[in-house]
């Protein structure tokens, strides 16, 4: 069956529903009043260049005799006010600065109006998206940052507010409030706003200076995309490549729908993280495709200062249908989680070459608000995943306290406002094959064990010419090499059809679990 994701005026997003993650399970062609219009292989797709307020009949047709013909109905919205960013004087030949006509044309745009950018190069400094618009890219259109790191300015991490109330929240890195050079496309306080592609918003990080001289830059680069306590926002069917720093980060934003996404980053460019939801509630990560040079999707809640202030917590994700290509961590969680994860549901995605699966990074000094908890990654697909399942509250990395005798301790500390809590997690029907390093690597803290872990029909498959590896990043941290599960301060373990084969050693590595349930 075919499910509508999203409709607008001049675009579609639909779902294929089936068991399968990611891909279908055979190629299919897409037909629009008869004629055929797109040909894939993944259970998302799009359509763009559609004609506002229009009926179409969409047939779709799979490349295999058992599978039937899908036929729906659908009716594209009303047409938006709809102007050219040429009207106001952009160039789109990659050399002219189009800054000023493109922030002109949102300036004046009216409300629920529509921003167009025709196919062309459009070569900008920063630019800010306001309430009640749309920024359309046509097929062809790239919206280029310029490479001159003067023309981004300095976002101060507050500004006081004078009238005596709190200050207000303006820009961040890694979980704290602190000065960034403007996101090159940004919105801050802002409501129901849309980018449509099928055009690419590209950073350009590769021909600046950015991922040169990260470590020295005393203020934290450019995001590509970066909402601020924003409502109601999608982003559907762009590309987004090559940002200074994370790629798309929604920041204490609600209603956030991600949308056929492709992000792209070289493996060795340094902190692209795909998406990082931070401090958001109701995020929709549907059909979209990662390969960066960090982790594809972290989620965060912001550092202990923030999380303990603020109690956002990050809530109530789904991540469906995504293909992460290659990063650090499929889906991560953390490390800057001072408010918690609560509710996330990660299914049908697959997993292609990443370092880890599902890796969460927390540690002392999070503190107690930082309560993860209802995390369930059900029907996923690894395929050279070096560490399927990593669970390490030992991170020692992004804090200058990191490598103190505080985070790294093996004694059983007090329980404090410092002390993280991690509840339920549950992995069902996961196929993961040719890992290396470790099928689970789950290390806890003694003083704040884990609630309960629950494998269901799991499988993990090493393989043969594997390499060792570090699984979790710590103080004093190991290499290995297939190990089996390995579970350190659980209270409660079930562990329900899972089966491993090529494990150097014991199968399972369990210390410090007050109840361990096995079926086979």
């Amino acid at each position: 069956m075919i499910c509508p994701l999203y409709i607008s005026s001049v675009s579609a997003c639909f779902e294929i529903q089936n068991d399968r993650p990611y891909y279908t399970q055979a190629p299919y062609r897409v037909c629009l009043n008869g004629e055929e219009v797109l040909q894939k292989d993944s259970n998302v797709f799009s359509l763009f260049k559609l004609t506002p307020a229009t009926e179409y009949t969409l047939t779709l047709e799979y490349q295999s005799d058992v599978l039937p013909v899908e036929t729906l109905t659908f009716t594209t919205s009303e047409a938006l006010t709809t102007v050219s960013v040429k009207a106001f004087g952009a160039v789109g030949d990659g050399v002219h600065d189009d800054t000023q006509a493109i922030q002109t044309a949102i300036h004046f745009l009216p409300k629920n109006g529509c921003l167009y950018l025709p196919a062309g190069t459009y070569l900008t400094a920063p630019i800010a998206l306001k309430s009640h618009m749309t920024l359309h890219l046509e097929e062809g259109a790239v919206l280029l940052g310029t490479t001159d790191r003067s023309r981004y300015p300095v976002i101060p991490g507050t500004a006081e507010d004078l009238s005596g109330g709190e200050d207000v929240q303006l820009a961040t890195f890694e979980g704290n409030a602190v000065p960034m050079y403007q996101a090159l496309v940004m919105a801050a306080y802002a409501e129901d706003i849309t980018i449509i592609g099928p055009g690419c918003i590209d950073g350009n990080a590769q021909n600046s200076d950015f991922w040169q001289v990260y470590r020295t830059l005393p203020i934290a680069r450019p995001r590509l995309l970066f909402f601020n306590r924003c409502q109601n926002i999608t982003v559907h069917g762009i590309k987004a490549c090559n940002s200074a720093s994370w790629q798309l980060h929604p920041y204490y934003s609600d209603h956030l729908s991600f949308l056929d996404v492709f992000v792209q980053a070289p493996s060795n460019s340094p902190n692209t993280d795909a998406l990082d939801p931070e401090a958001c509630d109701d995020v929709r990560i549907i059909g979209c495709r990662f390969s960066v040079g960090d982790d594809c999707i972290a989620v965060k809640s912001s550092k202990i200062e923030l999380g303990s202030h603020f109690k956002k917590a990050a809530s109530n994700h789904v991540i469906r249908n995504c293909l992460m290509d290659f990063g650090h961590g499929g889906v991560t969680l953390g490390s800057e989680i001072g408010a918690g994860v609560r509710n996330l549901h990660v299914t049908k995605c697959y997993f292609h070459g990443t370092d880890r699966g599902l890796r969460i990074k927390t540690r002392r000094g999070r503190g107690k608000d930082c309560t993860i908890d209802g995390v369930v990654f059900d029907n996923i697909r690894m395929d050279g995943v070096l560490s399927p399942i990593v669970i390490n509250m030992w991170y020692n990395r992004c804090d200058p306290d990191g490598e103190s005798e505080y985070v790294w301790s093996r004694e059983h500390l007090p329980v404090d406002d410092r002390t993280p809590h991690l509840g339920f997690f549950s992995f069902q029907n996961l196929e993961c094959t040719g890992a290396e390093v470790a099928a689970c690597y789950i290390d806890a803290l003694p003083e704040a064990p884990i609630d309960e872990v629950e494998f269901k029909n799991v499988s993990v498959r090493f393989s043969e010419n594997a390499h060792p590896g570090i699984p979790a990043m710590m103080n004093f941290e190991k290499e290995y090499c297939r190990l089996g599960l390995y579970l350190d301060n659980v209270r409660k373990i079930r562990l329900d059809n899972v089966t491993l084969e090529g494990v150097e050693g014991e199968e399972l590595v369990i210390a410090h679990c007050d109840d361990l349930d096995i079926r086979r």
